[in-house]
């Protein structure tokens, strides 16, 4: 390297170390804490509560999303989830719960110290028509302030149906739009969505903060949009992840709902989602 040459590469290198760093060029994030829903492993539930909450915890996860409790009592829930160093946000219930004796499903989930419940699907009955869709609201709205005595939110959890047009319009669209984000809030189940033909971000910029938890599956090619492991199919979950702040996301929820393997499958989707930066 002759002078002139040395002189002009140490002066732009000097230059360039005056310029100011942009950490968001580097910065990569992560998902420091990853859940499932128990419904993926449902069937080894039914055999053996003790035994599968050990085994999700020994892969990793620190959060569970439970869909019954197997015959066990509050108490004996959360002392399970205590002695395998998890925690349990929320639950799914049935939209009939709200119906029923709804301040004792209230007091269940405030003892295992459950956050949300989330009701995880509604009747065809309930959803089928505008009248239908303003009557579900009017019982959520009555049943969330019910829950805000125990310190417990309500969320919904899509299907592929929702994103059905009901007189002319999303009957999910209809639903957001007749409750207010305190009365309810959504856990936006990845998958379905995607075969539903609707696009999460849109929602997230549309009703942002509204999307504390989200169901994570991966989603084959379309037609058929095959459920798959996480990672093993077509969700860019990098563009997902990197509007969590925008949804409000806080809680990360594995699920596949027939694995020919439970085990395996949440393993390989806890493995992908560990690696990811986005």
């Amino acid at each position: 390297m002759d002078r002139r040459t040395f002189v002009k590469a140490t002066g732009a290198t000097a230059v360039a170390s005056m310029l100011p760093i942009r950490p968001e060029l580097f910065a990569r994030d992560r998902l420091d804490k990853i859940g499932v829903q128990l419904y993926t492993v449902r069937d080894l539930m039914q055999v053996s509560v003790e035994r599968t909450l050990s085994q999700v915890a020994a892969i990793g996860y620190k959060e569970v999303e439970f869909a019954g409790y197997f015959n066990r009592p509050p108490r004996a829930i959360k002392q399970l989830l205590d002695d395998n160093g998890l925690t349990s946000p929320s639950a799914h219930i049935g939209l009939d719960a709200l119906r029923g004796p709804w301040n004792r499903t209230l007091s269940d989930a405030a003892e295992i110290e459950h956050k949300w419940l989330v009701i995880a699907s509604v009747n065809d009955s309930d959803r089928d028509s505008p009248e239908a869709i303003r009557r579900t609201a009017d019982l959520i709205h009555k049943a969330s302030d019910d829950a805000t005595f125990y310190k417990i939110k309500l969320a919904y959890h899509n299907h592929e149906v929702e994103f059905q047009k009901v007189d002319g319009k999303r009957m999910f669209d209809q639903l957001l739009e007749l409750t207010k984000p305190n009365e309810l809030q959504v856990e936006m189940d990845l998958y379905w969505i995607t075969k539903g033909g609707g696009n999460p971000l849109d929602y997230f910029k549309r009703w942002p903060g509204r999307f504390p938890m989200v169901h994570v599956k991966d989603a084959g090619p379309p037609p058929e949009y095959h459920m798959e492991d996480v990672g093993k199919g077509t969700i860019k979950w990098g563009e997902v992840f990197a509007r969590r702040q925008e949804a409000g996301i806080k809680h990360y929820f594995v699920e596949h709902d027939s694995p020919a393997d439970p085990i395996a499958s949440i393993t390989a989707s806890y493995k992908y989602l560990r690696a990811l930066t986005f």
